[in-house]
C-alpha cells in the first residue's frame, strides 16, 4: 500500500473542494471496498477524505418515496421497519449481502460503489481493460464461470458491481441524489448510473470527478410492498451471487397490474428487463407465464465456455422469485 495522507470533511462543500484540488484523492466512509483494494495495490491514491461526518443521513417516508442518505449503514437500512415493511427487496439484499460485521461497517453510498469480483482485474499480475486500459481481457478465454453474459464488450465481460443493493434498486425505479464540488445537485435513476462496458471499461458509472452520493430515493408503488430479491451463490453465507432476481408484482384478480424484474451476477451492470416485464403485465399470475418472462429476461445472452450454466440458472432464479411474490 502507498503512502497517502488523511483529512476528515466536515461538509460536503469541504470534501469536494479537497478532491477537486487532488485528482489522485477518494472519498471513504466504511472503507471495506476500498482498503482492500489499495492493500492490494490496485488503486493507489495520495489522499483519503473521509466522509463520515456529512451529513447525508437518514431513513424517510417523503413525497417521492422513500429517502435513504448514503451514509447511512447496510445494517440499519436493511433492518428499519419502513424498509423490512414497504421495500422487502431491499431490506432483503441488504441482509443477504456480506457479513454482519461487513454490513454494520459498510455505507450505502460505497455498496452502490461497489467494484468488480473478477479474478484478472483483481491480480495485478494479469492484464485488464478495466484496470489499464488497451491491456486485454484474459477472462474472454480464461476462467468467466463467475462473470457476467449480459452486455459484454470484446474489452470486457466483467460484472462490473458484484453487489446485490442495486439489483433491487434498478428494479424499484430508485434514483440517486448527486452533488458535485459547486453544491450543484442531480438525480440520476440507478439504470442510468452504472454504464456499459463497451470499449471503454475503465469507466463503471456517470459519477463525474468529485461528485458524492448524497442519497438514494425508491418511489412508493404496490409492486415495491409486494417484492423480493432471491439470491443464489456458491456457499450459504458471504459469497457474491452467481445469479440473483429483484422482483415485484402488483396483482389484482389474478392478473398482473405492473412488474419490475432485474437480475445479477449476469450482467455488466445491475440488469434491468423490461423484456421480461412487458410479457409479465396484463398476464395471467401463472408459471407459464414467469416461464416465458425468464426466457424474454435471457434471450440475449452471450455466455462464454464456464458460465453458460448461468443462463439456466437465472431463468429458473427468476421463475421462483416471481412464484414466490405471486403467492
Amino acid at each position: 500500500m502507498n503512502n497517502f495522507s488523511y483529512t476528515q470533511a466536515k461538509t460536503a462543500k469541504e470534501a469536494t473542494g479537497l478532491r477537486q484540488g487532488a485528482p489522485q484523492a477518494a472519498y471513504i466512509a466504511g472503507g471495506t471496498t476500498l482498503l482492500d483494494l489499495m492493500k492490494a495495490n490496485l488503486e493507489e491514491h495520495s489522499q483519503l477524505v473521509d466522509i463520515n461526518l456529512l451529513p447525508f443521513k437518514g431513513i424517510e417516508q417523503t413525497s417521492d418515496g422513500l429517502r435513504i442518505g448514503a451514509m447511512e449503514r447496510m445494517s440499519d437500512v436493511g433492518e428499519h421497519p419502513l424498509v423490512l415493511q414497504q421495500y422487502p427487496a431491499v431490506s432483503e439484499s441488504l441482509l443477504l449481502a456480506a457479513s454482519p460485521q461487513l454490513r454494520n461497517m459498510a455505507s450505502i453510498g460505497g455498496n452502490i460503489l461497489q467494484r468488480t469480483r473478477c479474478g484478472y482485474f483483481r491480480d495485478a499480475a494479469f492484464p485488464c481493460n478495466k484496470r489499464v486500459p488497451g491491456s486485454g481481457c484474459p477472462a474472454l478465454e480464461g476462467d468467466n464461470h463467475n462473470l457476467a453474459i449480459l452486455g459484454t464488450s470484446s474489452a470486457c465481460i466483467a460484472t462490473a458491481y458484484p453487489g446485490d443493493l442495486s439489483v433491487a434498486l434498478a428494479a424499484l425505479d430508485a434514483v440517486l441524489t448527486l452533488e458535485n464540488a459547486k453544491g450543484k445537485q442531480r438525480r440520476v435513476p440507478v439504470t442510468e448510473f452504472y454504464v456499459l462496458p463497451g470499449k471503454a471499461p475503465q469507466r463503471e458509472t456517470v459519477l463525474e470527478p468529485g461528485e458524492l452520493i448524497v442519497s438514494v430515493t425508491i418511489p412508493a408503488a404496490a409492486h415495491a410492498r409486494r417484492s423480493t430479491y432471491l439470491k443464489v451463490r456458491e456457499r450459504a453465507s458471504y459469497a457474491y451471487a452467481l445469479v440473483s432476481a429483484a422482483v415485484g408484482l402488483d396483482v389484482q384478480g389474478g392478473t398482473i397490474r405492473s412488474a419490475r424484474v432485474a437480475l445479477g451476477g449476469v450482467g455488466t451492470k445491475p440488469w434491468r428487463s423490461p423484456e421480461a416485464e412487458k410479457v409479465l403485465t396484463g398476464a395471467p399470475a401463472t408459471e407459464v407465464t414467469f416461464r416465458a418472462a425468464a426466457a424474454a429476461a435471457l434471450r440475449g445472452a452471450q455466455p462464454r465456455a464456464d458460465n453458460r450454466f448461468k443462463v439456466e440458472l437465472a431463468q429458473n432464479t427468476l421463475v421462483q422469485a416471481l412464484l414466490a411474490v405471486s403467492a
